[in-house]
C-alpha cells in the first residue's frame, strides 16, 4: 500500500513526526522504538536516526505501508 504525505512547503520533516502524523505509529515514543529497533525504511535503506530528515520525493516503509513524501 502506499500513501502519500505533502510536506506543505516545509522544507522536511523529522522521521518519527512522519510515523505519528501518518498515524503508522500512535505516538512519538512508539515511533522512536519503531526507528531504534531497525522496522523503518528510507529510500529501501534500513533509518536508525529518529530525527532523520525526510525531504520530498523520499519514499518511508513501515509495517507494509509505504508512504511517499511530495
Amino acid at each position: 500500500m502506499m500513501d502519500a504525505f505533502d510536506l506543505q512547503g516545509h522544507e522536511f520533516i523529522e522521521l518519527c513526526s512522519l510515523l505519528k502524523l501518518t498515524g503508522l505509529c500512535p505516538s512519538g515514543g512508539a515511533a522512536k522504538m519503531a526507528v531504534a529497533e531497525g522496522l523503518v525504511s528510507v529510500d529501501g535503506a534500513v533509518e536508525l536516526r529518529k530525527r532523520c530528515k525526510i525531504r520530498k520525493g523520499q519514499i518511508v516503509e513501515f509495517d507494509g505501508t509505504r508512504i511517499a513524501v511530495v
